[in-house]
């Protein structure tokens, strides 16, 4: 769908609102992933309570603003994502002071791996989202626009698997490698895989889970682009 922002100013707020939801939940994801938590016999990383909205907002965009819309958000997204890294890095290498409410040890605990992560997280992202994009065209036009629950998880749960895959052994056990802090270690083999499993397998029932959310957002958007296009022609 080719929307003219012109026509609908609404378009326009809503797809910087829906763009500023998923840089949000990206750089929120990539902040908590140090962090794990149990589900029964899952171990999971935080980042997976923030992480599987941005691919329900990416597949929103494709929805009612089309491919190209959706590419730049993911663009956007990862120039974030960029900044963010560089923060970090730039924090990580000054010299604490002496009176910081924040001891050095209790921020490298938190931050240590923020980097890592957000470097592991750029490489998953990119890759993932594209395909992610790209495999919701693909069903879209194989379709003919109907079965919009098949392209909306068809296309999420094809590219979680390649994203948790690629996050956690470049974030969790290349980089620790790598990054020349003693506090940082890399995981276990072991552990990564139950946290890839564990997390896809999370990530693919939320993603089944949020379909009635993306009929209801999807038809939502619509009308009111639509009313708006409407109201502004008169």
């Amino acid at each position: 769908m080719d929307i003219s922002f012109d026509k609908s100013p609404k378009a326009l707020r809503i797809y910087v609102t829906l763009v500023g939801v998923f840089i949000a939940a990206l750089v929120l994801t990539n902040l908590i992933a140090g962090r794990f938590f149990t589900i029964g016999s899952w171990t999971l990383s935080s980042g997976v309570i923030a992480y599987p909205v941005t691919f329900l907002v990416t597949d929103l965009i494709s929805e009612i603003y089309g491919r190209k819309r959706a590419d730049l958000a993911v663009k956007v997204g990862f120039v974030a994502s960029v900044f963010v890294t560089i923060v970090l890095l730039i924090a990580l290498q000054t010299q604490i002071a002496e009176d910081s409410y924040v001891t050095e040890e209790s921020f490298l605990n938190v931050f240590g791996l923020a980097p890592g992560i957000v470097f592991g997280s750029m490489c998953a992202y990119l890759t993932a989202q594209f395909v992610d994009v790209r495999i919701y065209e693909f069903w879209k036009k194989l379709t003919g626009g109907k079965y919009l629950w098949l392209r909306n998880n068809g296309s999420t749960i094809l590219s979680q698997l390649l994203d948790t895959s690629i996050v956690v052994i470049v974030a969790l056990i290349i980089y620790p490698l790598m990054d020349g802090i003693t506090s940082t270690e890399p995981i276990t083999w072991t552990l990564a895989w139950e946290l890839i499993i564990g997390q896809y397998v999370f990530k693919a029932l939320l993603a089944l889970i949020d379909t009635p959310l993306m009929y209801l957002f999807t038809w939502r958007i619509s009308k009111v682009i639509q009313d708006d296009v409407t109201a502004k022609a008169k």
